[in-house]
């Protein structure tokens, strides 16, 4: 009823009923007791007037303002103070295998196909905030960019860093990258365990076979989600280096091994995904955040303060205000 305050037994409300019983009472009998006569002239009648009658019927109304705070009180009024604590019942962990390869600074995607990625992965990011993320990255080779942590603010930089570079061997070694995200969650201590592995092309490099590194997802009971990311058809994408360290760029025809992806995604439980502009892209994102909820469990705590003994009190300074003002002031109107 009041901003931070709680009534125990409300139901006492409904004796504010009475008060405007009372009032239409106290009108009937005050009109019932005013005497009427008829005479010729008062001028006889005539002394120094007096305000005191008109004051009269404060009485009533301290009397009623009396009994509303009287029955407010048996509302029991409790201030109440509510602090929350939340506790994480079935945490993630989250790995994401990044394909860093040349052809994910094709244009397909605005302003490439990195840069669209990193600016949804930190959304995804920001929006897991009771789970523990990390990073890989993969080419020819890949190697942990950020161990599992908690720390948003460390994945987040170290996703900002993210961006193609010469010293990873060139190629796209799809195994490799998910073998070493396997490699990051098989001692997690999770109840669910998760990779979102993201590439471009087709597997052409590495050591390791991607239906092995499938395969050892699935001893390790982790989920992969992957998702191929390209348009239909041509896109402009980097064809040759320059002397300068700038790139020229082509139209290529987009290759993405879609049957693998989608193998990968079966075997462990996951989903594969097809983004093929920033907003299929975000969208993905946006159902894995779905897919994967983390169970948080809340814990409420309630600091009750009973305000029924001020309101008591007020009741009785009213009553008593109106017994001095009847045998005093008021002694001869009443």
């Amino acid at each position: 009823m009041f901003e931070g305050v709680d009534f125990l037994d409300k139901q006492f409300f409904w004796l504010l009923l009475l008060i405007p019983i009372a009032i239409v009472w106290y009108v009937i009998k005050h009109n019932k007791q005013t005497a009427e006569l008829k005479i010729s002239s008062i001028k006889g009648f005539q002394a120094t007037p007096s305000i005191l009658p008109k004051f009269r019927h404060l009485l009533f109304v301290l009397r009623m303002l009396a009994l509303a705070a009287l029955i407010t009180a048996l509302a029991r009024p409790r201030s109440v103070d509510v602090s929350t604590k939340t506790k994480t019942t079935r945490g993630i962990d989250i790995v994401m295998a990044i394909d860093v390869s040349a052809s994910m600074l094709a244009k397909d995607l605005k302003p490439n196909r990195l840069e669209a990625l990193k600016e949804v992965a930190a959304e995804f990011i920001q929006g897991r905030p009771n789970d523990r993320i990390g990073l890989v990255e993969y080419a020819g080779e890949s190697y942990t960019k950020t161990p599992i942590t908690s720390d948003k603010a460390i994945v987040l930089r170290s996703l900002k860093s993210i961006e193609y570079n010469t010293i990873i061997e060139g190629g796209t070694a799809i195994g490799m990258g998910l073998a070493t995200a396997v490699n990051r969650l098989k001692d997690s201590k999770a109840i669910s365990k998760v990779i979102i592995l993201l590439t471009d092309g087709v597997n052409n490099s590495g050591f390791i076979d991607p239906k092995i590194a499938s395969e050892l997802a699935v001893e390790f009971g982790i989920k992969t989600y992957t998702i191929g990311i390209g348009t239909n058809g041509m896109a402009l994408s980097p064809v040759r280096m320059l002397s300068n360290g700038q790139f020229q760029y082509g139209l290529v025809q987009v290759e993405i091994d879609e049957v693998l992806l989608q193998q990968i995604a079966d075997d462990t439980g996951g989903k594969y995904f097809r983004a093929t502009d920033n907003e299929k892209l975000s969208a993905i994102y946006d159902e894995i955040n779905k897919l994967e909820k983390t169970e948080v469990e809340e814990f409420k705590f309630y600091n009750y303060q009973e305000l029924f003994r001020p309101l008591v009190f007020l009741a009785g300074i009213l009553l008593l205000l109106e017994v001095l003002l009847r045998i005093t002031i008021f002694r001869s109107f009443v």
